[in-house]
């Protein structure tokens, strides 16, 4: 992956409760950041409701998180979090994330996540509607589309 394909970056500092005993950034705080990034997107798209998030009942469930640990970070390191919907299938789409260093540009870590969406009433996954697409598509016009 290269940054170069992401439409969507978001800036965090690694704060001091987030890093171990020598300062360096604990594995598990970069699936936090990388919330915090899909997050962020889903506002950039348009996708959070007028009332609020939850406030339309509408379920998307985090089914899975990837991630490659390339090198550290460090307590006050900015770093720079990509992200990019890279495919939507018919209940389901798919994150990923490259994590770097703003002032080396070095990578972190990359990773991926899979989200589906799930119907309130039944708890299974259900097809998301098209204006989902289309409000990604803002973002990340070269998203493929996958549904059957």
């Amino acid at each position: 992956m290269n940054t170069k394909d992401f439409n969507h970056k978001i800036t965090v500092t690694v704060r001091f409760h987030e890093v171990d005993m020598l300062g360096v950034c604990n594995n598990a705080v970069y699936i936090n950041y990388f919330e915090h990034a899909r997050l962020e997107y889903v506002k950039a798209a348009g996708l959070i409701p007028p009332g609020g998030i939850f406030s339309d009942g509408k379920l998307f469930f985090m089914v899975r998180n990837e991630i490659n640990y390339r090198d550290h970070a460090f307590y006050d390191d900015e770093l720079e979090v990509y992200s990019r919907i890279s495919y939507i299938k018919n209940s389901s789409f798919g994150f990923d994330h490259i994590i770097v260093k703003k002032k080396s540009g070095q990578t972190i870590v990359d990773g991926k996540g899979v989200v589906v969406y799930v119907d309130p009433k039944t708890r299974k996954s259900s097809p998301l509607p098209d204006y989902f697409i289309e409000k990604v598509k803002t973002i990340d016009p070269s998203v493929q589309i996958l549904r059957e």
